[in-house]
């Protein structure tokens, strides 16, 4: 396989061809209006950085927008509750670029924004996020480079919104904890996390 490795652009471009308008046209360099509004409907998003230590890929979800518009080149991502490693923040803290992929349940499009971001702690960016009092620790402030829609092809082809539940027989991950520490109780962290989930939620 490694003699067969792709090294040099050229060979690459010669493999794939010339892309299409409509995949040279879509790219914005700030937030338009139509994609503001497609933006504005997405709870899920997909935030990739990267850092000294790697690249890191993780979801941010939310009740509603999971981001807020500032204004036409700035976006703002609470950070709410999670298992604290930070691993995203820190890429940011070290290196600031960011990529988002947005999703909507039943829509087989993504809209990605790349550019660069930072971590802030700015009480009155923070005040703007307060859910009945409860409040994300920081707020990662994006501002974005490029704009632009994904073709469809992917999530129909894995047809995420229409394959129905697929999860059964997996492993939990209580289970997947146990295989790498062989005195963790997988199966006490399984049964304790719905309760668990419920009052740390935010």
């Amino acid at each position: 396989m490694v003699e067969h490795a792709v090294t040099d652009i050229a060979q690459l471009e010669a493999v794939y061809g010339t892309p299409g308008e409509a995949s040279l046209i879509k790219v914005a360099d700030h937030l338009t209006p139509l994609y503001t509004k497609w933006i504005m409907a997405s709870r899920l998003c997909i935030v990739s950085t990267v850092g000294p230590e790697g690249t890191d890929g993780s979801p941010r979800g939310d009740d509603g927008p999971v981001v807020q518009v500032a204004d036409d080149k700035t976006l703002l991502m609470p950070d709410w509750r999670g298992n604290n490693r930070i691993d995203t923040l820190r890429n940011i803290v070290a290196d600031g670029r960011i990529s988002l992929m947005f999703m909507v349940p039943g829509s087989h499009n993504v809209i990605r924004v790349n550019g660069r971001a930072l971590v802030s702690l700015d009480p009155d960016l923070i005040g703007r996020f307060d859910d009945h009092g409860k409040l994300p620790r920081s707020v990662v402030v994006i501002t974005v480079a490029e704009i632009y829609s994904q073709c469809a092809r992917a999530l129909m082809r894995a047809g995420i919104w229409t394959s129905g539940d697929e999860s059964a027989g997996l492993p939990t991950v209580g289970a997947l904890l146990a295989e790498q520490k062989a005195d963790f109780d997988g199966q006490a962290y399984d049964a304790n996390w719905a309760a668990r989930a419920k009052d740390t939620m935010w």
